[in-house]
């Protein structure tokens, strides 16, 4: 694996972990939660998938500087992309699951 393979995984997965632990732990101060549901792992999950499919896709265009040899500024800026990725991805598959939560209690309150 290259350095610059290792540098999006990573940027993405800390990306999803963000976005996913902030909103639980913000919770879990107010006492609103106890525990760590299904639906932020299903949500951190389906985000995963999502995100490393368009990362791969995108990023290899990606082109950092003409420079043949990455520097830690070129490797920063990759990492701060995919991790923009990342937490994007998830707010992005929070959000569809409470439009379609709902959406199935609209429907279900005009078929009652």
């Amino acid at each position: 694996m290259s350095m610059e393979f290792l540098v999006k995984f990573f940027g993405l997965r800390l990306g999803i972990l963000a976005r996913t632990l902030l909103p639980w732990l913000r919770k879990v101060k107010e006492g609103k939660i106890r525990g760590f549901g299904r639906r932020y792992f299903y949500s951190a999950l389906a985000s995963a998938a999502i995100g490393l499919f368009l990362t791969l896709i995108i990023f290899p265009q990606f082109e950092a500087a003409a420079a043949a040899g990455r520097t830690f500024e070129e490797l920063f800026k990759l990492f701060t992309l995919a991790f923009g990725f990342g937490f994007g991805c998830n707010a992005l598959v929070n959000e569809g699951g409470a439009w379609a939560e709902k959406s199935k209690g609209v429907e279900a309150a005009s078929n009652g």
